[in-house]
């Protein structure tokens, strides 16, 4: 995987072109390792992309051929490599963009479902193909699809492992947007732009109370959103917000 750092900007790139980006475990520890060691004072936005014509085929094959000695040895794996990227990316208080550039399939597709913001080239094909290896969506597949695309898209999605465009992509709120392979590298600069004009270590709270609260109940989730806007409430972003409004100016966050 390679990491470039872009004036505020982490960019993560999958770089095994000619295996469509497929991920390995030493890929899934590099993508955890680096979204983890991501902070607000030093990065405004992560983008997540993929080198060549594919975001991620999925799991390497080969990798998924080596069957572990043992169930627990299996659980220990996964835990480890994709279950390390799944809380990486949902605890990260830096906003994560998928950059998807081209296919993502089975657990590039949970990595798109896991991001942020997603935005695809119109000509990328989608598949939650874990079904066709038999296994059940991982790389936080279950947990996320049904909160995104809704209960019953989500277990079609999971059972049949079927392709679908960028278009239904959008649709179902897997990303954001679809947009002409062409444009896509101007559609997240442009967001990223406007992320790095906000306040950053606030929409960090706002990740945070988000993800925190879908299982929480009323009451606890909005005893948690007080808590962490109590936080908000207390910091250098809402001090400049206020002032910027009444002073008539656009606000200069950090």
């Amino acid at each position: 995987m390679k990491t470039h750092d872009d004036d505020g900007v982490l960019r993560l790139t999958f770089d095994r072109p000619d295996a469509r980006n497929a991920l390995t475990t030493e890929t899934a520890i590099d993508l955890a390792d680096a979204i983890e060691a991501a902070t607000p004072e030093a990065y405004d936005a992560i983008v997540i992309t993929g080198a060549g014509d594919a975001f991620s085929a999925g799991g390497d094959l080969e990798a998924l051929a080596e069957t572990p000695d043992s169930s627990q040895a299996a659980y220990e794996q996964v835990t480890e490599t994709f279950g390390r990227v799944v809380e990486a990316m949902l605890a990260c208080p830096v906003p994560i963009v998928a950059k998807v550039n081209g296919d993502a399939i089975g657990a590039g597709l949970s990595i798109v479902a896991l991001a942020d913001l997603a935005f695809a080239a119109a000509d990328a094909r989608f598949s939650c193909a874990f079904v066709r290896v038999g296994l059940l969506p991982d790389t936080g597949g279950t947990v996320m699809l049904p909160h995104i695309v809704g209960l019953r898209a989500a277990k079609r999605l999971a059972f049949t492992g079927e392709f679908f465009d960028a278009a239904r992509a959008a649709d179902l709120e897997l990303i954001n947007e679809a947009v002409p392979a062409d444009d896509l590298d101007d559609r997240v600069t442009d967001t990223v732009a406007q992320l790095a004009n906000g306040p950053t270590a606030t929409i960090g709270l706002m990740k945070q109370a988000i993800h925190e609260n879908l299982g929480r109940s009323w009451a606890d989730g909005l005893d948690y959103e007080n808590l962490l806007q109590a936080q908000a409430r207390t910091s250098r972003a809402h001090e400049e917000g206020v002032a910027a409004r009444l002073e008539d100016r656009e606000p200069t966050f950090e």
